[in-house]
């Protein structure tokens, strides 16, 4: 029979007494092994303590030794941390030459290790924190004129070392470690430094070698390269100065100035402090330098704007020889006619200094100076007037838009475009319009698309010359508008140009059954007529791109000639038919655009850049019965 321990509620005293005579009274009975659980859980067992990871370790290694010859002797102390009762092992740094350890001021032997583990153990029993004395000594070794003293790693977290050496003028250097103090008292120099525990330790030192270099009288060369720039109202003069020293140390520079340059700045990594004095320039450096520095000088001057114009120079005061040279430039619309030299040589700006050869001015004159000669520089100036140049417009644009009654809009836009700098077009097409094709100097294109939705076309450029021939750029694009009612309104927005435009010419194609007028607006309507440009006219010449030869060039202007001509011959030929009907010779127009239904021709001139113009059509429907 399965053991069972009865139970009895005795909740008697927590119930009110109806309540305890509604619950009748009786026993419990639950399993030995529910009980056992219950009671865990009612009476928990203390927790284990946790079973440190290591038995012992090093907390802390102190030296403070004192080298004499080939050895360094004197006392260790290390700090260690016993985390369990019993004896445990502790290690010792390997490589230190015991003599003596104690241990709370008793003697203590050190064990080794297990075999094949050179390193030496001392045994320690009681838990807590002890310190390990110990008499040591460690091999200085000496190699090239330096000393070096190598304390062993000790696996400590801090590892600090007092050093004293009999000597004085001593230079020290430390490896892997921090040097914290040095002082020299007497005879003796002393030292402390802290390694990082995990590493060797390494003091390395050497006597102080006496530097006659200071004591030597300072000489010198350098480089000044001077750069004017001559603008309306005042000069900027720049100016690099690069300086070697050959013998001594520099704590300073002197730069001979001008009394009607006014210096700014003067930036240089080696730069402390500076000064105009008398004439001269004075550039403290921040510590004696023993071989090069570099610094930038800015300031400025005031001459006249134009005509004969005598340059402030800079010179390098004290330097055994000065290179460099000067450069000017004019700032604006301008240009040097002539310059007197003196001390100067001209020569070629990429050969100077980058503050020179960097500039891409077309009026820069650079001049060598010619080594112990004095120097000075007058040039002629000549300002002239600035003009606005357009560098590239819209000679013509010309449209034909196809509306139908449902409200659907066909157009086609031409441009005639010169350009000489630009190298897009922005064509803005009105919201919601669908491209169905483009073509560029009658070739198809793909243009590219702004971050707005425009149209970006690339334009051609063509070799420099005063006058850039036009070529087209076309547009066919369809958009919706609302269908339209017996009579009303419409309107067509047609696109805009990040670029002028010069005249406008508009073909519209209306519904049949309307009659249509212009309303007050940029268009006026007139008598049908060809377009101006010779970029737009039937049987165009394409335009060579940036880079073909002139022959190219001389072979398209040619061609436009020509061109030009027979289309005249061809109108003159339409205009001498009578009924004005067509010659069997013109060449057909080309059939990608329907041109059906009634038409207006309509113009308008000189259309702003950015400028979207906007047509308003009046209309009704023509009543019935009225006569052809």
């Amino acid at each position: 029979m399965r053991r069972k321990v009865a139970l009895l509620l005795l909740c008697a005293g927590a119930m009110s007494p109806a309540q305890d005579s509604a619950r009748p009274r009786g026993w419990v009975v639950i399993p030995v092994t529910e009980y056992r659980d219950l009671r865990a859980r009612a009476f928990p067992a203390p927790a284990e303590p946790q079973v440190p990871a290591v038995d012992a370790t090093l907390t802390r290694v102190d030296y403070d030794l004192r080298v004499n010859g080939d050895l360094a002797a004197g006392r260790a102390s290390i700090t260690v941390d016993v985390f369990r009762d019993g004896w445990v092992r502790a290690p010792i740094p390997e490589g230190l030459l015991v003599r003596e350890a104690t241990l709370e001021g008793k003697p203590v032997s050190l064990v080794p290790g297990p075999a094949g583990n050179r390193s030496l153990f001392v045994l320690l029993s009681k838990r807590g924190r002890t310190v390990l004395t110990m008499d040591v000594a460690v091999p200085v070794s000496s190699a090239s004129g330096e000393e070096t003293l190598a304390l062993p790693a000790g696996a400590a977290g801090v590892t600090r070392a007092s050093v004293t050496l009999p000597r004085r003028e001593v230079e020290v250097r430390i490896a892997d470690g921090l040097l914290a103090e040095k002082s020299e008292t007497g005879t003796d120099t002393k030292w402390v430094a802290y390694g990082q525990g995990n590493g060797p330790l390494r003091l390395t030192w050497r006597q102080k070698m006496e530097d006659h270099h200071a004591s030597q009288p300072l000489r010198f060369r350098g480089a000044l390269t001077e750069l004017l720039g001559l603008g309306e109202d005042s000069t900027a003069v720049s100016a690099v100065v690069d300086v070697e020293i050959m013998q001594g140390v520099a704590r300073e520079v002197r730069i001979e100035t001008p009394q009607s340059v006014t210096i700014n700045q003067v930036a240089g990594a080696s730069v402390g402090d500076w000064e105009v004095k008398a004439g001269e320039l004075l550039v403290t450096l921040i510590e004696p330098e023993e071989k090069t520095t570099r610094f930038v000088i800015t300031g400025e001057t005031r001459l006249a704007r134009e005509g004969g114009l005598d340059l402030p120079i800079l010179q390098l005061a004290g330097a055994e020889r000065e290179s460099g040279g000067v450069a000017v430039e004019v700032l604006g619309a301008g240009e040097i006619k002539d310059a007197k030299l003196e001390g100067l040589e001209r020569t070629d700006a990429a050969q100077m200094d980058a503050l020179v050869s960097s500039r891409q001015s077309p009026s820069l004159e650079a001049f060598r100076f010619r080594p112990g000669a004095a120097r000075s520089l007058h040039v002629d100036v000549a300002r002239y007037a600035q003009q606005a140049v357009l560098t590239a417009n819209v000679e013509e644009a010309r449209y034909r838009v196809l509306m139908s009654q449902d409200g659907k809009t066909l157009v086609q836009a031409r441009y005639a475009v010169r350009n000489n700098q630009r190298n897009f077009v922005r064509i803005a097409l009105p919201a919601g319009a669908s491209v169905w094709g483009c073509s560029l100097n009658g070739k198809p294109a793909r243009p590219g698309q702004a971050s707005d939705g425009s149209l970006l076309f690339p334009l051609l450029k063509t070799r420099a010359s005063e006058e850039a021939p036009a070529f087209p750029v076309e547009v066919l694009y369809l958009n919706r508008a609302t269908a339209w009612a017996d009579k009303g309104q419409a309107r067509v927005t047609l696109p805009a140009l990040d670029l002028p435009v010069s005249r406008t010419g508009l073909v519209l194609y209306y519904p049949p059954l309307f009659e249509a007028s212009v309303a007050q607006g940029p268009f006026r309507k007139e008598e049908f007529a060809g377009p101006v440009s010779a970029a737009l006219k039937p049987g165009a010449v394409q335009i060579p791109e940036a880079g073909a030869p002139p022959e190219a060039m001389t072979q398209a202007k040619q061609q436009s000639v020509e061109a030009q001509a027979a289309t005249q011959k061809l109108v003159d030929l339409y205009k001498a038919k009578p009924g004005g009907r067509a010659s069997a010779t013109a060449a057909p127009a080309p059939a990608l655009f329907p041109a059906v239904g009634p038409s207006l021709f309509l113009v308008s001139e000189l259309t702003a850049e950015n400028q979207a113009q906007t047509l308003t059509l009046d209309y009704q429907r023509e009543k019935k019965g009225r006569g052809k």
